[in-house]
């Protein structure tokens, strides 16, 4: 599913260009989120008109050719996000506040416990674009003052993945609806109809379900991912070479993919 901003859960991936090469993982600065390199290649992008509970949005398919690049491992978790935080005084705008919240359903057999705070490995959620955009600052900048040497280009390696990467990404050489198949199935990922045991309860650890063919965690289901993508209603006119689409729409809004822990299978 391509939806556009939809801050409550939506979260960020991180793109680096440096080091892309192969599927290693690697880090480039102290509280850098772990990345892997992503292989350059082809792909069709889009879904096919036949694909159960399309949306327009998602077509017409096309072929995207894309460079060699790095995204995240896992979802930034909420325990990094609050290093940043505190490290900088930044202060995003208020979301949604858990405060002693019980959240217990006997006859469904889940509960969600008393707190104040977000599991440190949850993905990091209630972000916009703003908020994403701050962080993606802080770790340009903490990543030039350790490697001084290294002529980054402006404004430093990480960004947010264009829409095209992140799909890349996410099939991982796939030509199924998800990663893993045309099917939802039991058990890959964190959504309302998933199959876990996390279903429509609670958020999940960024490393609770498998990785998929490229080692990346969680790229579909659990939390909305960020891109740097402006929104548009279809792909007629959308770039072919991987980078964001950033004219001609609506970029007042940006894209987000992936589902989130309350959306229904088709949304993932």
């Amino acid at each position: 599913m391509r939806n556009f901003l939809f801050a409550l859960f939506a979260l960020l991936s991180l793109t680096a260009a440096a080091r892309a090469d192969d599927a290693r993982a690697f880090t480039e600065c102290t509280h850098c989120p772990v990345m892997v390199g992503i292989p350059a290649g082809r792909f069709v992008m889009g879904s096919p008109k036949s694909e159960p509970g399309r949306f327009d949005a998602e077509g017409p398919q096309h072929i995207v050719s894309i460079r060699a690049f790095a995204l995240g491992k896992y979802d930034v978790t909420s325990e990094q996000f609050q290093i940043f935080l505190q490290e900088t005084g930044y202060t995003p705008e208020p979301c949604n506040k858990i405060t002693g919240m019980r959240w217990h359903v006997p006859s469904k057999g889940y509960a969600y416990p008393p707190t104040d705070v977000e599991p440190p490995k949850w993905p990091a959620v209630c972000l916009d674009w703003k908020d994403a955009q701050a962080y993606i600052a802080w770790l340009n900048a903490r990543v030039r003052a350790e490697h001084p040497s290294i002529p980054y280009k402006a404004g430093g390696p990480y960004r947010l993945p264009s829409e095209a990467e992140w799909e890349y990404a996410a099939r991982a050489g796939t030509t199924t609806a998800r990663w893993w198949g045309n099917e939802i199935g039991s058990g890959n990922a964190n959504c309302n109809g998933c199959g876990s045991k996390y279903d429509f309860h609670v958020l999940a650890d960024v490393d609770a379900f498998s990785a998929n063919p490229f080692g990346l965690y969680g790229v579909l289901g659990n939390a909305w991912q960020w891109t740097a993508d402006c929104w548009h209603p279809s792909y007629v006119g959308a770039p072919k070479d991987g980078s964001a689409w950033t004219s001609g729409g609506d970029c007042t809004k940006h894209v987000i993919r992936g589902g989130s822990w309350d959306n229904t299978p088709i949304f993932i």
